[in-house]
């Protein structure tokens, strides 16, 4: 990896010297120095690349000089460190640099060889603070999670059981009721066939209530009234199956049960709305057996690349609602693609489960996509998105599972996400 190291200095033949010192780690791409002539530009160039790794100061310089510059740099990135060229005479402000901050110090003229150790020494320090930081903030964001999840598990798996109850007395007295009304439209045809006599107000009081509606109407009432019960059974099932809280140990567990679960508590954001019809969900799934995996963890990431495909096709339904968009909704309908599969890999013929999930819309820039599993990286305005999701996908599928996520993504063509799972 290149590291990227800011030289501040207003001394214009220092640039040409320093690429020419270190022309040989530039050309291996060790190296890539950045110039600036003065404080200023060079909090304008770290705001614009923050993966700057080292700033390589002067003190003296116009419009800013280093020692404010020092000040800044911990208000733009605790972990960039600085190394502060100055002359011998100059060692009072050297010995304010080190005190406002400065990591090491270089004294002109520049040794360079002396110059080459400390950058690496630095450069060093600046990799082990980002990996303990990112190492801390992974650790503080899965307990975080950890705790979340564990409490909405807890809270589906409540609601779940609570359905549960109410859900089996209707339908058991559905069927009661179906059995019933079927005794008692068989003495109603016995009355009308035996008793012809005086019916006048009885026929009356049948055509008042409309009688042969209720009973053409009554059995379709009973069924709706099932599959509604059913409907609730199911997703009753759905969030027990998601909220599994399997986490201390692997279980064996059916993938495409994790999906279609997820895909029933999504259900009522694949409906039609004002501003697009409903999203078709295609199923391609192969012939999986059961995985020792986390079963809750992993229904979080399908929860998560799902849920993040529907934003991103209600996104490009609000982007225009000129012709053009109509044509495309009508050739081409707002589809989500899942696909399970099982493959060998091909370098040491361990098979693994892949899942991909696709989805037809606006797709993404190279640049977001390079960003999307980065902690706290989100696009969603404020409010609607944690950037946490997808950065906690990637761990579960890795870290958890073994596994690899990957995203394959450009503009108009869609995004899919590919998670492998060792079998």
């Amino acid at each position: 990896m290149t590291a990227k190291i800011l030289v501040v200095d207003d001394e214009p033949l220092l640039e040409y010297v320093i690429q020419q010192k270190f022309r040989q780690k530039i050309r291996a791409k060790e190296f890539k120095f950045i110039f600036a002539n003065n404080g200023k530009q060079a909090l304008e160039k770290i705001a614009a690349d923050p993966s700057i790794d080292l700033v390589l100061t002067d003190i003296n310089m116009p419009e800013m000089d280093g020692l404010t510059l020092l000040e800044k740099l911990a208000e733009a990135d605790r972990t960039l460190k600085a190394v502060v060229v100055s002359a011998y005479g100059d060692l009072s402000n050297i010995r304010t640099a080190m005190n406002r901050g400065a990591f090491d110090f270089l004294t002109k003229p520049i040794d360079f060889r002396d110059m080459e150790i400390t950058i690496q020494r630095t450069l060093e320090v600046v990799k082990q603070t980002r990996e303990d930081l990112a190492k801390l903030q992974q650790a503080q964001t899965q307990l975080i999670q950890n705790e979340k999840m564990a409490s909405i598990g807890q809270l589906i798996a409540g609601i779940a059981h609570e359905i549960n109850n109410p859900v089996s007395f209707i339908s058991g007295n559905l069927d009661h009721a179906k059995n019933y009304f079927k005794d008692l439209l068989h003495i109603i045809n016995l009355y009308q066939k035996y008793c012809q006599d005086n019916l006048e107000e009885i026929e009356e009081e049948i055509e008042a209530v409309d009688l042969p509606f209720i009973l053409e109407d009554l059995p379709q009432m009973l069924d709706s009234m099932t599959e509604g019960t059913e409907r609730i059974r199911s997703l009753s099932r759905s969030m027990r199956t998601f909220s599994r809280s399997d986490s201390a140990n692997r279980v064996s567990f059916n993938l495409h049960a994790g999906i279609d679960s997820t895909l029933i508590i999504l259900r009522h954001r694949l409906k039609a709305n004002e501003n697009r019809p409903e999203i078709q969900i295609i199923r391609e799934y192969g012939e999986l057996p059961d995985v020792l995996c986390y079963p809750g963890p992993l229904n979080q990431v399908f929860m998560n690349i799902i849920a993040n495909a529907i934003d991103a096709l209600d996104e490009f339904s609000l982007v225009s609602n000129n012709e053009e968009t109509e044509n495309y909704q009508n050739n081409y309908p707002y589809q989500i693609q899942i696909s399970t599969s099982i493959c060998s890999n091909s370098i040491d013929e361990q098979e693994k489960i892949v899942i991909r999930i696709a989805d037809n819309g606006p797709g993404m820039t190279e640049e977001i996509q390079n960003q999307i599993f980065e902690h706290l990286f989100t696009t969603k305005p404020v409010g609607q998105g944690t950037g946490l999701g997808l950065s906690i996908s990637r761990q579960i599928v890795v870290e958890k599972h073994g596994g690899n996520l990957e995203c394959i993504s450009s503009p108009d063509k869609g995004t899919e996400f590919i998670i492998e799972i060792p079998l």
